[in-house]
């Protein structure tokens, strides 16, 4: 799908369609005191709504069903919309409940979805005949499961979200292009870019609104599925790339707390972008730098369809920079 005048015109419907729709909602938000107020594990400290992902997810789910229904979509794309409802719901319910559902509630639905999702996947193996069948599922299943949970993690600052769902989307779309897979997948994913800048307006810092785990959780299931889309069509090393920076400080973090024997599944303040804000740095500072690396995956991404390691090993490099970089006291000069 080469992006021409038409498709650019799409494309601002829709980005228009999400700052407008976040925009309503944040009117509604606001009138029904749907708040996240300040705790001590917060990096706000006033009282924002919370909710911005009902708005999101109704355009980006509103694309998908359009795409859905164009004769040579990708099959089954309406297991995924029906998945991503549900998560929905759950995780609305959790977001308006004082303290949040039972994790163990939450941990079934995403399985019960997952499992669902597994058969949108195109055939091929996602760890590329690396595991025998099953457990090419099986892994997959639960790469797929930790991804949107880490997804769900990493929404902590004002911006940040917003800011990895374009880049990933962004170098998905530009992944089909270079290596001519199904055209309605770079469609797909500029559903999702455009939807997330749409609501960037209104969560840059200072955050008018946020996604809220109603947004955070279907938006890493659907960046999930095609990040294992990609991999299962032959280019696991952009699968990788795209999202390395959300899969390094979710995952780090996480070994981290359990080493301590933290309660892992319980908010946080320790993520490196988390810690990053508490030694000085503005939310739009973390936030841009993340966005500028992101840019440079995407570049190591298109690198790796000729050079996969070399392109891993140069992603890898740039993300133990750019953790360093957050680990560091921002000094006013």
């Amino acid at each position: 799908m080469e992006i021409g005048g038409s498709h650019l015109v799409w494309i601002l419907a829709v980005f228009l369609a999400s700052a407008a729709t976040v925009r309503l909602l944040l009117v509604w938000l606001q009138k029904r005191a749907i708040l996240d107020r300040p705790n001590e594990r917060s990096s706000h400290s006033v009282p924002t709504p919370r909710g911005g992902g009902l708005a999101v997810m109704a355009v980006v789910l509103g694309g998908w069903a359009f795409l859905a229904l164009r004769e040579g979509a990708p099959a089954r794309l309406g297991v995924l919309i029906l998945a991503s409802l549900v998560l929905i719901g759950v995780s609305w319910l959790d977001d308006r409940r004082p303290g949040g559902m039972s994790p163990l509630w939450r941990l079934i639905v995403q399985i019960g979805a997952v499992l669902l999702g597994l058969a949108a996947l195109p055939p091929g193996p996602v760890f590329q005949g690396l595991l025998p069948g099953w457990l090419d599922v099986v892994a997959t299943a639960f790469l797929w499961l930790w991804f949107l949970n880490l997804f769900n993690f990493m929404d902590g600052i004002d911006g940040i979200t917003g800011v990895e769902t374009i880049a990933i989307a962004s170098g998905m779309a530009l992944m089909v292009n270079l290596a001519a897979l199904h055209p309605d997948l770079a469609a797909l994913s500029l559903v999702l870019a455009a939807s997330a800048l749409g609501f960037l307006v209104w969560n840059w810092h200072p955050a008018r609104i946020f996604l809220g785990d109603v947004g955070s959780v279907p938006l890493g299931f659907l960046l999930g599925w095609l990040l294992l889309t990609l991999a299962s069509l032959g280019q696991w090393a952009a699968a990788l790339i795209l999202p390395a920076f959300y899969l390094a400080d979710a995952t780090i973090t996480l070994f981290r707390r359990a080493l301590k024997r933290e309660k892992i599944w319980q908010a946080h303040r320790s993520h490196f972008y988390q810690r990053a804000v508490q030694q000085g740095w503005s939310h739009a500072q973390v936030s841009a730098r993340i966005g500028f690396t992101n840019a440079a995956l995407i570049a190591m991404a298109a690198t790796s369809l000729e050079r996969p390691l070399a392109a891993l090993l140069a992603a890898a490099a740039l993300i133990v920079g750019l953790l360093f970089l957050l680990s560091q006291p921002r000094h006013p000069s």
